[in-house]
Formats: C-alpha cells, structure tokens, sequence
C-alpha cells in the first residue's frame, strides 16, 4: 500500500487520497466539521470500490465502542478485496482513547483507520497523538474567521466549475456566516437551478434562489462608504439592525477596511489619477478597478483617510470588548460611520 507523510494540509491530503496516495492511520481533529467530514467522504471514495463497502467499510462511534474493539477490528484481514477502512466518529467520546497507541505504532497495512476527533485537538505531540502523527496522517481542522468566509464560498464553486461574483461571494458570507456546511448546501441546491451554459453565479442568482438581498448587505455598504453615499449608508444600517444575518459589524469592518488601507496607499502612487498606473501600484486586476479609490480621493483627504483606519481599528477593538464598558454593535456601527461619512 503507498502511503503518504506529512501531508498536514487539507489541499495536500485531499491531492494525496484523489491520487490513491493512503496512509494507514488518519486523525482528523479540530472545531470544524465540514473539512473532517469531506476528507473521510473522500477516502471512503477513492479506497473503495462500491462493490466492496458492504463487507470493507466499517463506521464505528466513539460513544458506542473502545479502543480494544477499535484495535481488533483493524486487525481483521479484509474480505477478498486490498484494504478495509475503518472510520471512528465523534472519537472525542471514546473513553480510554489513548489507549489507542499500541495499535497506532505498528497498525495494519491493510486497514485504512480514520479517526474523527471533532473538538479542539488535545495538548502535545505525545502518546497516540504523537504515534498516529509518524505513522499516519494528522490534520488540525480549525474553524475559519468571518473574514475568510468569502474566500471559500469563490473556492467552493470554483471546484464546482463555476465563476462566482464578488458580491454574490460576500452575499452568502454575510448571510450565513461561518457555516461551511450550510455554504456548501445553499450553493449546491443553487447549482441545480443553473442552466450548462451558465458559468457565473450573480448576485441576482443568490437573491432569487437562496433569498438574501442584493441590496443589503456588507459589499453594498463599502460601496457606498467608497461614494460616500450617507443615504444609502444610513439604509443599510437600518436593516442591519433588524436583519443582523444580513450584515453586521463583525462582517462590515472586514470589508470596509482594506478599502482605506489601499486607499492610503494609492496617495504614495505617483501617478494616481492614471488608472493602470494606480491598478499596478494597488496590484488591482486593471485600470476599471483602480477606478473607485480615484474617485474617493477627491471624497477623503490623506489626513481623513489615517484617521479612519484608526477609528476602524479601534471599533474592531471595542467589539471585542476592550474598552467598552455598554456600547453594543449596532451602536458602534453608528458611530463608525458617522465618523467615516462626516
């Protein structure tokens, strides 16, 4: 059986196992689920074939069995195929599971043993975590900051061979939040609506199917803190305040922030008021992009600008609780852009 070290990441573990690359021992442990669950999907897949899972693919539950069973099972020779696989979910209930680590030092070469430890991984390299690290595969899955979600959601449907807007990305974020596995439901169900010949999800595709707003929410906001637009600002956050899935200030200030920062920065450009001259400089796609911080020069002056990014900072600071004693975020909000806007 091949077998692949120190594959640590999810990218080089999923590359691994699509490649039929497997080690004999995966621990997948950490607060998110949806990475745990989509790499054990996918050694099932690829070490398997359908008609071999009745008889070689074993679910085991940490609440429900030990560490004995555990061993004894994956000692078991498999049944007229190359290997079995063994996957052990919600082991953080498994009482005695470090007991776990005679097997884990010299484990069956034809037992592919997954072990699904959804919690905070344990302290220290030692015991069965340290043996199922040199002789397997050990993957942390931590959950990802508000600020990635966007990121993930454009991944997600690029694996899915679709291009998705910017917006439309920062839509479903501000929406659903940090929920990969509901991102991961709400684009796919939005997959099935979509014609072949459809290769963009808009912002118009996730209003109508998945029923978020595409004028309410974070990306709209920072388009009109970059026009300064007060109106539509004022209007934003007045749905924010009663619709906090929509946006808030968790979401906003991750947005808002990096405009100001690049703002700062187009005033080092020296040829600012040339669009592909300031896109090169920002690293933007093109001249179009270079386009609004051009614009919002003649709107916040240097001085403006500083000061902003420090009011931002600040109420990122107080949203967390240093030094604020009773503002909530809806009140933050308010004054951070009525700072920005006035």
């Amino acid at each position: 059986m091949a077998e692949k070290r120190n594959a640590t990441t999810y990218d080089s573990i999923a590359k691994a196992i699509k490649e039929k690359q497997f080690s004999p021992i995966y621990l997948f442990m950490g607060d998110e689920p949806y990475f745990i669950d989509k790499l054990t999907d996918m050694i099932v897949e690829n070490a398997l074939k359908p008609e071999d899972r009745d008889y070689n693919m074993i679910v085991m539950y940490g609440l429900d069995t030990s560490a004995v069973q555990v061993t004894d099972t994956a000692m078991i020779v498999p049944m007229m195929a190359e290997r079995q696989v063994i996957v052990v979910r919600e082991a953080q209930l498994m009482k005695g599971i470090e007991q776990l680590e005679k097997y884990m030092r010299r484990p069956n070469p034809s037992t592919i043993l997954v072990i699904c430890y959804k919690k905070e991984a344990p302290k220290g390299k030692k015991g069965w975590i340290g043996e199922a690290e040199k002789n397997g595969v050990v993957f942390e899955s931590k959950r990802i900051r508000d600020y990635a979600v966007p990121a993930f959601v454009t991944s997600y449907a690029k694996g899915k061979g679709k291009d998705i807007e910017q917006k439309a990305s920062t839509m479903i974020a501000d929406a659903i939040g940090a929920d990969l596995s509901r991102i991961s439901c709400e684009i796919d169900k939005l997959l099935i609506t979509m014609k072949d010949s459809e290769k963009r999800i808009t912002a118009e595709m996730v209003e109508e199917q998945i029923g978020i707003s595409k004028d309410f929410n974070t990306f709209e906001l920072r388009d009109a803190v970059a026009k300064k637009d007060v109106m539509k600002c004022n209007r934003i956050m007045k749905y924010f305040d009663k619709n906090p899935k929509a946006g808030n200030l968790h979401s906003a200030i991750p947005m808002i922030f990096p405009f100001f920062q690049n703002l700062m920065a187009a005033y080092y450009c020296p040829k600012r008021n040339n669009e592909e001259e300031l896109a090169s400089w920002l690293g933007l796609r093109g001249g179009w992009a270079a386009r609004e911080y051009i614009n919002a020069m003649r709107l916040y002056t240097p001085m403006k600008t500083m000061q902003i990014i420090q009011k931002l900072r600040t109420t990122a600071a107080k949203s967390n609780g240093i030094n604020n004693k009773s503002a909530t975020d809806g009140e933050l909000m308010q004054e951070m852009l009525f700072f920005i806007l006035h």
